[in-house]
């Protein structure tokens, strides 16, 4: 389960229809408990990398943004739980390249963004052996 605060929701999606009809993405920091519960304490927008012509259906994030905010991220005791992106005119739902990309542990949020609004947002959690993601709760509060 990851937690999110309905704010933090809605800056993603506030991010993802500023990025239309590109793929915005971002990271989300926070901690994980005992119990493997993600907590959402601060979303961080960055600017997708990827060349021009692949923006539409594919995010990057430089090495030295990651870097950047796990440095930000650990000033203050904590740490990057997942990665959020957008889906212009798709579904909410991890394409191959995401699947493909993904790293085990982190939360994936992605929200779907129809004609500039934003829709459904889904998180999802890659499976230890890399074949797909499983579908991950989302508790709307802090």
């Amino acid at each position: 389960m990851i937690r999110v605060t309905p704010q933090h929701l809605a800056d993603i999606g506030l991010h993802g229809e500023a990025d239309y009809p590109h793929e915005c993405c971002g990271l989300l920091i926070g901690h994980i408990d005992a119990q493997g519960v993600k907590t959402v304490v601060d979303t961080a927008p960055i600017s997708n990398a990827r060349e021009e012509e692949a923006k539409r259906n594919r995010f990057l994030i430089t090495p030295a943004e990651l870097m950047a905010g796990e440095r930000l991220a650990r000033q203050n005791g904590l740490d990057i739980v997942g990665f959020y992106h957008s889906h212009p005119d798709q579904p909410a739902t991890p394409s191959q390249f995401d699947l493909e990309h993904a790293w085990p542990t982190y939360s994936y949020v992605i929200v779907s963004v129809g004609r500039g609004s934003a829709g459904e947002l889904l998180s999802w959690e890659l499976r230890e052996d890399r074949t797909c993601f499983d579908s991950e709760p989302i508790s709307k509060g802090g």
